[in-house]
């Protein structure tokens, strides 16, 4: 076996070798695309590969800095903005989602709307927004796999995971920054339909209960009435259909509480259907019997002004299979 001298030729190539697989320090200068972006969420998306734990340690470290300050996971990106980010090796994704798997290939049959600027999609139920917490990948990853060549997809809201219907994709910064706003200023109407256990009043057409998220010792996550020290939360109803012992309501949530309108259906006596946090045990068993095994909670319809055009437009959902053979199971009643 031959030994390689520190000076011989094919030590200094190997060294060479060596100083160009070395990640070096990379400045990043943030252009119209990415103005107003959360840091944290930029680099999850520039060092693909990357935790969040590992980003949120460097910059907690100093060693991914914005015009050579340190910067918390929060700041906002603006145009010009220089980033700094120390050397790190970054590994692709290991396991990329797949096109291929039935669950990602049939989300093309569910888009409503696509433009050069944003998604409408018919989210359906059990998939999750975007992966985590065991999910090894949600909506938003899947789509990204169907649209590779995106420059950008983000979230524009969300959805519970059990909950199906209308939801936005920005394909832009500037979209997502314009329905954003919309959001805020609550121009964006998103109608939900939703089955409840009981006869719903159509006297009862608002629910103004406080909302509070409370932790529990098992970990999970509930949100609990509390009208002292909770959220201020409205929800809008109106009747749809009356059923025997059920009513098919349409929801209208004028603010963005987590699971509000499913609490606010509890805590007003009238619990959704299948509802595993906030539901009836007796009401979840009479729809299973009758074949429903999901939530029956969709968001049906979505009305916003378009960023490009300045239209107004609106999208609706049609329900899944599963909702819709659940209520032809309902005999009608009238009052």
């Amino acid at each position: 076996m031959k030994q390689q001298t520190p000076n011989s030729p094919l030590s200094a190539k190997k060294n060479t070798a060596d100083n160009e697989d070395r990640p070096k320090v990379r400045f990043v200068t943030i252009d119209e695309e990415s103005d107003g972006q959360r840091i944290d969420n930029f680099l999850l998306k520039t060092l693909k590969g990357v935790p969040k734990s590992m980003i949120y340690r460097l910059l907690r470290k100093g060693e991914i800095r914005v015009n050579k300050k340190r910067t918390k996971p929060e700041y906002k990106l603006q145009i010009d903005d220089i980033i700094r980010i120390a050397p790190i090796r970054v590994s692709e994704e290991s396991n990329p989602v797949s096109t291929q798997l039935k669950k990602v290939s049939s989300l093309e049959n569910h888009i409503l709307f696509e433009d050069d600027c944003l998604i409408v999609i018919n989210k359906p139920t059990g998939m999750a927004v975007h992966g985590g917490s065991g999910l090894s990948f949600g909506l938003i990853e899947a789509l990204r796999a169907l649209r590779p060549n995106a420059k950008m997809l983000e979230l524009v809201h969300r959805l519970d995971r059990d909950t199906s219907g209308c939801l936005m994709i920005a394909k832009k910064r500037s979209t997502l920054r314009a329905l954003h706003e919309q959001l805020r200023e609550k121009s964006v109407q998103k109608f939900y339909h939703a089955l409840v256990k009981g006869h719903w009043s159509t006297k009862l057409t608002r629910a103004t209960q406080g909302l509070r998220k409370n932790d529990l010792k098992s970990g999970e996550r509930v949100v609990v009435v509390d009208n002292i020290n909770g959220k201020e939360s409205e929800t809008r109803f109106r009747v749809l259909k009356h059923y025997e012992g059920a009513t098919l309501v349409r929801a209208f949530p004028v603010t963005g509480r987590t699971h509000q309108i499913r609490v606010h259906c509890k805590v007003n006596g009238h619990p959704i259907a299948c509802d595993d946090k906030y539901g009836s045990e007796g009401f979840t068993a009479q729809m299973n019997k009758q074949g429903l095994k999901r939530l029956f909670l969709h968001a049906a319809s979505l009305e916003f002004t378009h960023p490009k055009s300045g239209e107004r437009v609106k999208f609706e959902a049609p329900y899944d299979n599963a909702l819709t053979a659940i209520l032809k199971k309902q005999t009608y009643k009238t009052y």
